[in-house]
């Protein structure tokens, strides 16, 4: 009886990020900060070790707004309660907002 709780209580990552180690991976986090790194570890709570990390800055003016400057952050650890979109950075490609209207 003992062993069945101690299984359900054990948490499973829904997400098998173990395919994407060593490889470069695209962040999200809450608050719109994004960057790109070198996956190195995870934990079930998506706590991620990065290596080579780059972040994307935000336009002053337009908080939702990517500029083109970076800045290098080399070995950072993010927090997985702040993560919102992990995907590699290989084959990424943005596409238009549905939901924006088009100028015109």
């Amino acid at each position: 009886m003992a062993q069945q709780e101690q299984q359900k209580k054990k948490k499973e990552s829904i997400l098998d990020l173990s395919k994407y180690i060593d490889k470069q991976i695209r962040v999200k986090f809450q608050g719109g900060r994004e960057v790109t790194g070198v996956l190195k570890g995870f934990d079930p709570l998506l706590n991620l070790v990065l290596d080579g990390t780059t972040e994307f800055m935000r336009d002053p003016d337009d908080p939702f707004k990517l500029t083109d400057d970076t800045r290098n952050l080399g070995l950072a650890v993010c927090r997985g309660t702040s993560v919102v979109l992990i995907c590699p950075a290989e084959g990424m490609e943005p596409i238009a907002n549905p939901f924006v209207q088009q100028d015109g």
